[in-house]
C-alpha cells in the first residue's frame, strides 16, 4: 500500500501537522524537523495526494486547457506560453484537444468542470449562445486566448486582426498589386468571416480597389487547403499579382502551387500569411507574415486566469497585443 501521511509523521517522530507544513512549504518549520520529514518521504515514497489537498482547499492548482489542433505549429506555440506561466504559478495544466468541434467543445468543458479545475483557457473557433451559457454556468474563471467572444463578456487576449489585415493589404496596394487574392481560414470563426475580411475590404476601399469575390476563397489552415484555393485563383483569368493567407501551412502550400504552375514569388505572385511560426523560415523564398505574439497570448492569457482566481484587480477583461509585420522574401 501507497504510505500516508501518519506513516511520515510516524517515521519523523513528528506530528501529521508537521509533516503538512513541510509537504506545502510552510516556513514555520525548524531546519532540522524539515530535514527529518524529508528524509522520512524519501524513504517511504510518500506522494502528497492532490485530489483530498484540492478537496480541504477547494482548489486543485489544476487549469484545463482547451486547444483545437494539438499538432498545429502555432496553438503548440500558444500553449506553451500556457504552460511556462501555469509553471511559474504552480498550476498543473490538462490539456484537452477539440478538433475545433462544437460539440466536443462543450463536453469539455464540461468534463474539465467535474473535474474540478480552478479555470480553463479556451481556444476554438466561434463563440456562440452555447458556449457563452456554458461559461457562465461554470463557477470557475474562463479566459479566452487567440479567441474572440463578439459580445465580450468572457476575458480574452488577441491582437487587433483587422486592422493587421487592413495593414498587410494596404502595404501590397502600394506595391502596384491591383488584384489581391485573399485565403481565408473558415469564414464561420469571425476572426475570419468578420474581421480579416473587413480589413481586406477597408484597404480595398480605401486604395481604390475593386472588391472580386473570385479572388476570395476559404481553406482550412491545412497545406492542401492553401493549395487547391491558390490554384483556383491562378486557373481564373483574373489572375492575383499578391495573395494574403489566413495560416503559414497554407500560406507554404500557395507557395507551391505557384511554383508548380511556373511562377515566381514574389516576381510573378507575391505572397504574405497571419501567424507567423517558425514555418515562415523554412519555406522559400522566405514568407512575409504578420507575427502574432503567438507565446504572449498564451503567456498573458494564463496571466490574466491566474488574476481572476486568485480575485486579484484586473484592469480590463479584454487585452489587445501588440503586433507587427515581418516582411521576407515572398513580397518585393
Amino acid at each position: 500500500m501507497s504510505a500516508t501521511i501518519y506513516d511520515v509523521a510516524r517515521e519523523a517522530g513528528v506530528s501529521m501537522a508537521t509533516v503538512s507544513r513541510v509537504v506545502n512549504g510552510n516556513p514555520n518549520v525548524k531546519p532540522t524537523t524539515r530535514k527529518k520529514v524529508s528524509e522520512a518521504i524519501k524513504r517511504l515514497g510518500y506522494r502528497p495526494n492532490a485530489v483530498a489537498r484540492g478537496l480541504a482547499s477547494k482548489k486543485t492548482t489544476t487549469v484545463g486547457v482547451i486547444i483545437p489542433d494539438i499538432s498545429s505549429v502555432y496553438f503548440s506555440e500558444l500553449a506553451r506560453g500556457i504552460e511556462d506561466i501555469a509553471t511559474m504559478y504552480k498550476y498543473n495544466i490538462i490539456l484537452c484537444n477539440s478538433d475545433q468541434n462544437k460539440d466536443k467543445e462543450i463536453h469539455l468543458i464540461q468534463t474539465l468542470l467535474g473535474k474540478q479545475v480552478d479555470g480553463i483557457v479556451f481556444m476554438g473557433g466561434k463563440i456562440d449562445q452555447e458556449h457563452i451559457e456554458e461559461f457562465k454556468q461554470a463557477n470557475v474563471p474562463i479566459v479566452l486566448a487567440s479567441t474572440v467572444d463578439e459580445q465580450r463578456e468572457i476575458p480574452s487576449v488577441n491582437i487587433d486582426y483587422e486592422q493587421a489585415v487592413f495593414e498587410v493589404i494596404s502595404k501590397l496596394a502600394e506595391s502596384g498589386n491591383e488584384q489581391i487574392g485573399f485565403i481565408n481560414g473558415p469564414s464561420e470563426i469571425p476572426l475570419n468571416g468578420k474581421y480579416k475580411l473587413n480589413g481586406y475590404k477597408r484597404a480595398l476601399e480605401a486604395h481604390g480597389l475593386a472588391f472580386n469575390e473570385a479572388l476570395v476563397a476559404e481553406g482550412d489552415y491545412t497545406y492542401e487547403s492553401g493549395k487547391e484555393a491558390a490554384a483556383q485563383f491562378l486557373n481564373q483569368d483574373v489572375k492575383p499579382t499578391a495573395i494574403f493567407v489566413d495560416s503559414d501551412e497554407m500560406a507554404i502550400g500557395a507557395i507551391h502551387e505557384a511554383q508548380d504552375e511556373g511562377l515566381k514569388v514574389p516576381e510573378d505572385v507575391a505572397v504574405v500569411s497571419s501567424e507567423n511560426t517558425r514555418l515562415v523560415q523554412m519555406v522559400r523564398p522566405t514568407l512575409s507574415s504578420i507575427a502574432e505574439p503567438t507565446y504572449d497570448i498564451g503567456a498573458v492569457a494564463m496571466r490574466l486566469l491566474t488574476k481572476l482566481m486568485n480575485n486579484e484587480k484586473v484592469d480590463s477583461i479584454t487585452v489587445q497585443l501588440p503586433y507587427r509585420i515581418d516582411w521576407r522574401n515572398s513580397t518585393k
